[in-house]
């Protein structure tokens, strides 16, 4: 009789049934969990994706070291959004339809971020939080609540570079800004609130061959200080062909331009008393001195350039609202993040993931203190933040003054 060769057939069968079901399980089996990585390591803000990347990795190699989440590593994926709405898009489908993540961190520019969200987070259902996205538009962009930052928004830093620029004496001024959403945000919300005299509002496109048409625009009316709304990848050269074309040689800048390749590439002496603002934490806090002692234990000195400690922030929290959540359901980690960034609860801040997760573990409510800053999302997925009034001097980016809104 062939009675028992069958029966043993059937159970193993069986029993690869269920070790492939337990294998795809999201809600408690042992399992890898992938987190989404949108930053451009190519295109006019690659100086600032490979920083941001080194706060997320920090952040997972953190969660990894306490054991990961639901019983697994994280694993992060990455994709190049290249500063370009459509490759960033085309990234993010990548990384929610082929790799299955759970979360996405990015992107940096609100101009690729926007669209991520209204065609592949909100629609997908996959939670996104941008590190450095600070455009007023994303505020009530129709996203499902799928689409958080750890970062201020402009409305707020164009008060405060106004604000600066008086303190500083400057009263006549020409703005030249990039072409999308940040750049026009930022732009809008300076102009609205500068005291003194805008000559000019010109927008320039990415990528151009030569800038000098923009900047004569911009001189037209006879101020003698430019603002420079912009990224690295195109700020250099407008600041090159300004010099060199002797339009402009007083200059301000903000966030996206606050990056010590920019002052190397132009030369420190020819840019020595610029002055800009940026979000920023408040160095002398608790939580961004251990990140700072994190950051610089693992890659060596933290570069001045913003949004690196809300690169490591958004990586925490993705993965202790999937912890909370018991689950890599996007619906169920969106509502778990509010849950774990913001009172009420026990705080813990960089460098405590695992006292974090042990308290979740206890049923206890935990209130995540950033190592950029507060981090309690409101309704709209929007942060408070302080802001750093900062300069150049020596050839070196220097804080000034840390402003609290």
């Amino acid at each position: 009789m062939k009675t028992a060769p069958i029966i043993v057939s059937i159970v193993l069968v069986v029993l690869v049934a269920i070790a492939i079901v337990f294998e795809g399980d999201t809600t408690g089996s042992k399992q890898t969990v992938k987190i989404g990585a949108l930053m451009p390591t190519t295109g006019s803000l690659q100086v600032f994706g490979e920083a941001s990347i080194n706060g997320l990795r920090l952040a997972i190699d953190e969660v990894n070291a306490a054991g990961g989440v639901l019983g697994g590593d994280v694993e992060l994926v990455f994709g190049d959004t290249q500063t370009n709405p459509q490759a960033g898009v085309d990234a993010a489908k990548r990384l929610v339809s082929i790799e299955r993540v759970a979360g996405l961190v990015g992107a940096l520019s609100s101009g690729v971020t926007i669209p991520i969200a209204s065609s592949v987070s909100s629609v997908e259902k996959v939670p996104q939080i941008s590190n450095a996205s600070t455009s007023p538009v994303i505020t009530g962009l129709a996203d499902n609540d799928f689409l958080f930052r750890t970062v201020p928004h402009d409305a707020l830093q164009g008060v405060i570079l106004a604000n600066v620029m008086k303190q500083q004496g400057i009263d006549k001024v020409s703005v030249i800004y990039i072409n999308n959403d940040y750049g026009q945000g930022l732009a809008e919300a300076l102009e609205q609130s500068f005291s003194g005299t805008i000559t000019g509002m010109v927008a320039y496109e990415e990528k151009q061959a030569s800038y000098r048409g923009e900047l004569l625009k911009a001189k037209k009316g006879g101020a003698d200080t430019l603002v420079l709304i912009g990224y690295p990848g195109d700020g250099i050269p407008i600041l090159r062909q300004s010099l060199e074309g002797g339009i402009f040689d007083r200059f301000v800048f903000t966030d996206g331009m606050k990056a010590q390749e920019v002052v190397d590439s132009v030369g420190g002496d020819l840019l020595d008393g610029t002055f800009g603002t940026a979000p920023g934490a408040d160095p002398d806090s608790e939580t961004a001195k251990r990140f700072r002692e994190m950051y610089e234990a693992k890659f060596g000195e933290l570069p001045p350039q913003p949004f690196i400690d809300s690169s490591y922030d958004a990586g925490i929290l993705l993965t202790l609202a999937i912890h909370k959540a018991g689950s890599t359901d996007g619906v169920a980690v969106r509502d778990a993040l509010r849950e774990v960034a913001g009172p009420p609860g026990a705080q813990f801040g960089p460098g405590q993931f695992a006292e974090a997760k042990a308290a979740l573990d206890r049923g206890e409510d935990i209130d995540y203190q950033g190592a950029a800053g507060s981090q309690d999302f409101d309704a709209n997925g929007d942060v408070p933040g302080t802001y750093s009034h900062w300069a150049i001097q020596g050839g070196k980016i220097v804080e000034v003054e840390l402003i609290r809104p």
